[in-house]
């Protein structure tokens, strides 16, 4: 049987009206009476509507998350941060996984707010979502441009390409490739790709239209051996990507690094334990989780007095054995 708030008014002998007092720590409250109330809470082992309270103090404590997976390292170890800084400021987290489809984004992003979260924070490549044009609600996108009005959080990503790419042509790469997502992403992610183009004089660039299917993330880097042999450098924009070139090149013969060097991007902390000779381009994912948490409260509390509408973190080259 469910345990109520008049239950507890019962067994301490006082009204439910001062129970909901004790709760809310409002009004005076003798200790004995506040003591006999703790007393009869603990025996019946209640626990206090959270949706009631929230409706008075008008805060849930929950922050909406947003991702499109955490089968990816990167979004995973994000996601656990997140979660990790946001419990230290009394904040719950709902975590939804998108998938990438808009549908599917756009339904999680309306019952995050008839849940009336008290925010959200958003990493996701579904722009036209009404639900992000909400007015009155905050949210923080983390390497996405989800509108005009809601701060992105992220790192370097140009220099993070220049990095990749340049650390590729020291080692003396001549025939280096891109693998990146669709172009018509909106992203901060898309300097990636602007840095190597930038940088290689006859820039090929090979898009995966799924960036979390590995099937046909394989087929398009057999494709890359068939139609360029000639590739003796590759900068995939994340690890899980390189990881699944290094994989076709053990498939293929192809000796990595003698004759085919690969560098990733995100250097999470879950692909570097599995693939410590990974060469790759370090994000900061706990200090790009900290500050979206912290922007967003500062939204919360209408106290973000910057209104800094894009925020960009350093990132690091790790040199391990692949480059």
């Amino acid at each position: 049987m469910k345990i109520k708030l008049e239950d507890v008014a019962e067994l301490a002998g006082v009204s439910p009206t001062t129970v909901s007092r004790v709760l809310n720590d409002r009004g005076y409250i003798s200790e004995k009476t506040r003591n006999k109330v703790m007393e009869a809470i603990k025996e019946l082992n209640y626990y206090p509507n959270d949706i009631a309270r929230s409706l008075f103090k008008q805060r849930t404590n929950f922050i909406g998350l947003i991702l499109p997976t955490i089968n990816n390292p990167f979004y995973s170890e994000l996601a656990l941060y997140i979660e990790n800084i946001s419990s230290t400021f009394g904040f719950k987290i709902i975590l939804c996984n998108s998938l990438g489809q808009m549908e599917k984004e756009k339904s999680y992003a309306e019952m995050l707010i008839r849940h009336q979260v008290d925010g959200m924070i958003v990493c996701s490549y579904n722009r036209g979502i009404d639900a992000y044009k909400y007015p009155k609600l905050p949210i923080v996108a983390i390497d996405h441009y989800l509108s005009p009005t809601i701060p992105v959080v992220g790192s370097d990503n140009y220099v993070g390409g220049r990095l990749a790419v340049q650390h590729l042509i020291n080692k003396g790469c001549k025939s280096i490739i891109h693998i990146n997502g669709p172009i018509d992403l909106e992203t901060p992610t898309q300097q990636r790709r602007k840095a190597y183009e930038d940088l290689i004089e006859n820039p090929i660039t090979y898009e995966l239209k799924d960036l979390f299917n590995e099937e046909t993330t394989t087929a398009t880097i057999r494709r890359i051996f068939e139609e360029h042999p000639e590739t003796d450098g590759i900068f995939a924009s994340d690890d899980l990507i390189a990881a699944t070139c290094l994989k076709v090149a053990k498939e293929l013969n192809i000796d990595v690094p003698q004759d085919l060097r690969i560098v990733g991007y995100d250097g999470s902390q879950t692909v570097l334990s599995l693939l410590p000779q990974l060469t790759t381009i370090r994000q900061p994912i706990e200090d790009i989780a900290k500050t979206a948490v912290l922007k967003l409260i500062d939204l919360i509390n209408d106290t973000d007095e910057e209104g800094t509408m894009e925020i960009v973190l350093p990132v690091q080259l790790l040199t391990n054995g692949t480059a």
